[in-house]
């Protein structure tokens, strides 16, 4: 790769900042996410999370509230964490992080003791976004059907 492809490969991404608001579709919830490089894989807060018939059911926070969603289990991925390592459920979820419509793989895991309820990693980073870690709040989300709720 030359230098003129990575400044032209670079130039085709879109900055955020160390945390954004980003939509879950087609609920039109809207979350704020920490932006982490060093997370191969996305984590969103679900409380209250059961497995049944292969359908994860779990509760998702919404403007002082919980939102109740039901999603088809994808299976379980291992999770390093500073505290070792857990198995946690995955599912496929469609996020709006500025004009982009994402469908992703999220790992489930309660974080109602950490700051952000979402945590953006590199499976939906990569190919389109750039990170400034100096600055927040850069994008509002804006895909179509993601009104605010």
């Amino acid at each position: 790769m030359s230098a003129f492809q990575a400044v032209s490969s670079a130039a085709d991404k879109e900055i955020v900042g160390a945390v954004e608001e980003v939509v879950l579709l087609p609920w039109n919830i809207k979350l704020l996410a920490r932006i982490d490089t060093g997370a191969a894989t996305s984590s969103l807060d679900a409380r209250d999370l059961t497995i049944s018939n292969q359908m994860a059911v779990f509760k998702v926070p919404n403007q002082g509230g919980e939102i109740e969603l039901k999603l088809p289990l994808l299976g379980k991925r291992r999770i390093r964490h500073a505290d070792g390592a857990e198995y946690r459920s995955l599912v496929q979820l469609e996020v709006c992080i500025g004009s982009h419509r994402i469908s992703a793989k999220v790992n489930l895991n309660d974080r109602s003791k950490v700051e952000y309820p979402f945590l953006i990693g590199r499976n939906i980073l990569v190919r389109r976004f750039l990170v400034d870690v100096s600055r927040k709040r850069v994008l509002t989300p804006n895909c179509r059907q993601a009104a605010p709720r």
